[in-house]
């Protein structure tokens, strides 16, 4: 879809096109609200808060939709006594999907370690229990995420040598050309929705719900809200 024909279905949704009663929004606020509505529905198919309760991968539409979004990059970090700290998530990441870790010890080679995700809360009883500690002999290890940094406990008994992260990025903000972003001042590029057709069409009810509630035209509102809780 493209960015014109993105904003004739915002303003026709709004309103009739012939009437102009709502020709005078800024562009800044259709791209701001089309953004907006972006990363709702990207956290609507994560979370799994629709009407079937579908989240992450938890069907081939769904996978379909938010594949695209899914990355995969090596973080560095450094080996402490009993614990690797990795470098900040990048500056695209969104939400967390998976680890995969490598490690080796003095007397064996490397090997993948699994890694469990625990609450910080949990963290010190699990380094205390015989069965849940990490353990190069069984493969596993536990870990935690703080300030987008990643904790990888080690027990001293192995040192990790690489790490692959999964994550899914955010969605590439669109903003038209010639229009003024409000933050910087500067002038904008032309840069399109990154998603298919039938998910842009998803979004934009997403953003004329998010205008028409914003302008306190509740039949607009209305009909866009149903539109998008019937096709989430």
């Amino acid at each position: 879809m493209t960015n014109a024909e993105l904003q004739i279905k915002v303003k026709e949704r709004l309103n009739k096109l012939a009437s102009l009663d709502y020709d005078n929004f800024e562009c800044w606020q259709i791209v701001e609200a089309f953004n907006k509505a972006q990363l709702e529905w990207f956290r609507r198919q994560i979370n799994g808060t629709n009407i079937k309760q579908h989240g992450d991968g938890s069907s081939k539409m769904n996978y379909d939709d938010t594949q695209k979004m899914i990355k995969t990059i090596s973080l560095t970090g450094t080996n402490y006594d009993d614990s690797f700290v990795s470098v900040p998530h990048p500056s695209d990441y969104l939400y967390y999907a998976s680890l995969r870790v490598m490690a080796k010890n003095d007397c064996c080679p490397e090997r993948n370690i699994i890694v469990y995700m625990v609450d910080k809360a949990d963290l010190y009883v699990i380094l205390r229990d015989e069965n849940k500690k990490p353990s190069f002999e069984w493969g596993e290890t536990v870990a935690i995420m703080t300030n987008n940094e990643f904790t990888i406990y080690t027990n001293g008994e192995f040192e990790i040598t690489s790490v692959d992260f999964t994550y899914y990025r955010k969605p590439i903000p669109v903003s038209f050309a010639g229009c003024t972003d409000i933050t910087t001042g500067a002038i904008t590029p032309d840069v399109p929705c990154e998603f298919k057709d039938d998910i842009a069409e998803i979004i934009v009810d997403n953003a004329v719900a998010i205008l028409a509630a914003d302008i306190e035209s509740f039949n607009q509102y209305s009909r866009a809200n149903t539109a998008v809780q019937a096709n989430t």
